[in-house]
């Protein structure tokens, strides 16, 4: 049998990779890196730009979203809030009460109120109710009578000796007439007043220096007094009854009997030259008037009363026609009066510097 000669096996103690391959690949390493490195150094901004561009287009895309969101839900909200608006502006606003202006020139109608009925609240208003339903826009209350007699208690010193035995309470008439939409007017009679001289001598035509005169012989026969229109306590007697009852609620005053006597004598006796002739009783009268209108001004709306003829015809009583005395406010009393008439006195009115002029049916005024 054969022997196998055993040999010997060389071993090298060397790595297959020598220290310099080591090295080698140490170095590429190290290179790949810094180059990996560099070439995300230099697309790092390339990146970041997109990165960011990227989120804020998304979430700009998200706010306008959300803002196109707000808007449509903001426009639908503010269009219900209009619709709502517009119905309830489509709805009528409830009438409000509007004041009475007392001193309204309305050009409507008027009406007399009998004074012997307005005892109290409820007769008052049952009378201003009674002038709305007729039509009435101007309730008119006799407070001094032709004879003198002053239906409420004026506190007016030369008034004293003529208070009626029963009186009204003109601030309770002239309120409740303008609750239930009534302009209120007192109705004086100024000069025509057979009383009020006596009380105050000094107001009164006269005869033989201090004697009262009368119209006629004797009272017995009818003869009365009068008050002196060219007498300054007369003017200004008729002038504290309106002041006073401007204090009580009327800013609308009318004035009746604004003349002398309807005859001229030669016994009468006045406080001013004038009084015995047509033409100065006129100038008279108009100066009564010009005072009592300068010390009303912005306060009281003044009107005077005469009869048609006593507007367009010249007469003892006051010596011309009343349309040339210079009232600014007339109103003319007619049982009947045609268009033609009413035409003619209205333009002569308008051509003496009559600013309003109201005719009235003489059954109104009564």
């Amino acid at each position: 049998m054969a022997k196998y000669k055993r040999q010997k096996v060389k071993r090298y103690r060397r790595s297959f990779y020598s220290r310099g391959t080591r090295i080698k690949k140490g170095i590429g390493i190290v290179v790949l890196v810094l180059a990996v490195l560099g070439a995300a150094w230099l697309a790092a901004p390339h990146v970041l730009d997109w990165a960011t561009h990227t989120w804020y287009t998304v979430v700009k895309n998200r706010d306008l979203e959300a803002e196109s969101a707000s808007r449509a839900a903001a426009s639908s909200e503010a269009a219900a809030s209009s619709a709502v608006q517009e119905a309830a502006s489509s709805q009528p606003e409830p009438e409000q009460p509007k004041e009475l202006d007392g001193k309204a020139i309305t050009g409507g109608s008027w009406a007399a109120v009998d004074v012997s009925t307005l005892a109290d609240d409820a007769a008052i208003r049952a009378a201003a109710q009674q002038l709305k339903a007729q039509g009435a826009d101007y309730g008119l209350v006799t407070l001094k009578d032709a004879d003198g007699s002053i239906h409420y208690a004026s506190q007016v010193a030369a008034a004293s000796g003529s208070i009626a035995g029963i009186t009204v309470d003109p601030a309770r008439i002239a309120a409740i007439f303008r609750e239930e939409g009534i302009i209120p007017a007192a109705q004086l009679a100024a000069f025509t007043d057979p009383v009020s001289g006596y009380t105050d001598r000094s107001m009164a035509v006269h005869y033989s220096g201090t004697q009262i005169w009368l119209d006629n012989v004797s009272a017995k026969a009818g003869g009365k007094s009068w008050l002196d229109p060219s007498a300054a306590s007369a003017v200004q007697y008729v002038g504290d009854l309106i002041d006073e009852l401007h204090g009580m609620g009327f800013e609308q005053v009318v004035l009746t009997g604004v003349q002398f006597p309807n005859i001229i004598t030669r016994k009468q006796e006045f406080a001013a030259a004038g009084g015995k002739s047509q033409e100065g009783r006129a100038a008279l009268l108009a100066a009564d008037i010009s005072t009592w209108q300068a010390r009303f001004d912005g306060s009281v709306v003044l009107w005077l009363s005469y009869p048609a003829q006593q507007c367009t015809d010249a007469s003892d009583a006051l010596g011309a026609p009343a349309v040339s005395l210079g009232m600014h406010n007339l109103i003319v009393t007619a049982d009947t009066l045609d268009a033609a008439a009413r035409g003619q006195l209205q333009q002569s009115a308008a051509e003496a510097g009559v600013q309003n002029v109201v005719i009235c049916s003489t059954e109104s005024f009564q």
